[in-house]
């Protein structure tokens, strides 16, 4: 126990006297952890009714019967069951149908106060309304919202697809659902023509996209196609034009780009000592630049590293927790964009494109990236009825390929005996249809294979 606090302590740089022993399972400490914050935490000075009502949400959830309930902390005036409020940045108005506070149940009661943490029932049931940041305040005030409030902008792309297409409109329910109460969730309605109707979905980071995905499965039950996620690139093409782009399969073709921004990430890394050499040799994979290392208590590394977002997403957190034993935390922010070595790479079957297989990836790791997903699809791809190729291209030239071998009759086995030149006849001309059956026939991907592929490229 007292190495723990020695950590708190010089993790945080406070005095090791300010750290409190507390069990939420037997109770011990919590008393006095209750009494430091009643002593430490000043109360607010006046209930001032003259001044505009504004409240701080730093949370809200939804209810089916009572709409969108809104925390909030009052920072100024008061605020009453009846009222007419509205919200600073979507401006859209409500009645405070309920407010209380939290004992730790919501408890109604007849106001909130300037310095209180409370609740309101708005009766809101449209999406996108509420915003984490935003300030409650009333129709007809004179008051401005309070400073510091930015709309949430989307980092991490992905697609989402219900993996029976029976489950389009319930998705897209879920989905409506979760904006209700998330307002950071944005999503519109795409078609891929491999894997039917479904919804390109804006989150705010990679744990985002996991909780969204998760709660979908959990909570609607749905079976979804998660395609790999892809972050916002701002390409200036060769005539100038600077173009935003977030799918893959969308990213300019080699030869029409001039430059390549991309977003980077402040990573910190806590990780037991023995882990140290592991991980700074990882890091060098994922293009990091390592800034800070600092040392803390008897066995603790904290490391700061700044890397692109594209890396980040490239499988880095499973690959830190596997070589820590699962003992590292991660935590990350976004700081700036910065220029990138990327390039699209495109998977091509039967001389076809599918949008579906196509990333962008670091140039220096183009060629190991398409050996390794020709060799998956080639595991996983079915025989067609004529030999078919699948290929990786990138940089303008083809860097891997595959050959997928037709199913082929035994056209000589009815025949015995006899004159070769009878057997040659049947193999030429099966060899012809064959080659017409090639210029004229389309590859159809099953849709297991693009799960599989999602996947990892199971079998």
């Amino acid at each position: 126990m007292d190495e723990v606090k020695i950590e708190l302590a010089e993790l945080l740089g406070t005095d090791i006297d300010e750290v409190y022993e507390t069990s939420g399972k037997t109770g011990e400490g919590v008393l006095e952890l209750l009494q430091a914050v009643v002593e430490k935490v000043p109360s607010p000075n006046t209930h001032d009714t003259t001044q505009t009502f504004r409240g701080l949400v730093f949370d809200f959830q939804y209810s089916n019967h009572r709409g969108v309930i809104v925390y909030v902390r009052v920072v100024n005036g008061i605020i009453k069951k009846g009222a007419t409020l509205k919200f600073g940045a979507s401006k859209k108005t409500f009645l405070a149908l309920e407010v209380g506070v939290f004992m730790p149940d919501e408890k109604p009661t007849d106001s909130l106060g300037e310095g209180e943490i409370g609740y309101i029932v708005t009766g809101v049931k449209e999406p996108g309304v509420a915003g984490v940041g935003d300030t409650v305040m009333p129709t007809n005030g004179t008051g401005v919202p309070l400073s510091g409030y930015m709309k949430p902008s989307p980092v991490v792309w992905a697609s989402v697809y219900p993996e029976s297409q029976d489950d389009f409109l319930l998705l897209k329910q879920a989905l409506l659902r979760l904006q209700l109460s998330d307002s950071s969730l944005s999503f519109e309605e795409e078609t891929s023509g491999s894997l039917g109707r479904g919804f390109r979905c804006g989150f705010l980071g990679m744990l985002h996209l996991e909780i969204i995905t998760e709660r979908l499965h959990r909570e609607f039950d749905l079976e979804l196609v998660i395609t790999l996620p892809s972050i916002t690139y701002f390409v200036e093409l060769t005539n100038g034009v600077v173009e935003t782009v977030y799918s893959p399969h969308k990213f300019p073709e080699y030869g029409k780009i001039k430059n390549v921004q991309e977003p980077w990430a402040e990573v910190t890394l806590i990780t037991p000592n023995v882990y140290v050499g592991t991980v700074m040799q990882m890091l060098y994979e994922h293009e990091a630049e390592s800034k800070e290392t600092e040392t803390f208590g008897d066995d603790r590394t904290k490391i700061v590293i700044e890397m692109p977002l594209r890396e980040l997403m490239r499988g880095f957190f499973d690959k830190v927790k596997s070589i820590t034993s699962g003992y590292a935390s991660i935590s990350y922010e976004f700081i700036n964009t910065r220029p990138a070595d990327v390039c699209r790479l495109d998977i091509l079957v039967a001389e076809e494109i599918v949008p579906a297989f196509t990333r962008v990836v670091s140039r220096r790791r183009v060629d190991e990236e398409a050996i390794e997903m020709v060799d998956q699809l080639h595991k996983v791809m079915p025989r067609q009825m004529f030999v078919s190729k699948i290929q990786a291209v990138a940089l303008g030239r083809i860097i891997s390929s595959k050959t997928i071998q037709a199913f082929r009759k035994d056209v000589t086995a009815k025949l015995y005996g006899g004159d070769i030149t009878r057997k040659m006849k049947l193999l030429e001309k099966q060899k012809k249809g064959k080659k017409k059956m090639k210029s004229r026939g389309k590859v159809n991907i099953p849709h297991e294979v693009f799960l599989k592929m999602m996947r990892g490229g199971e079998k």
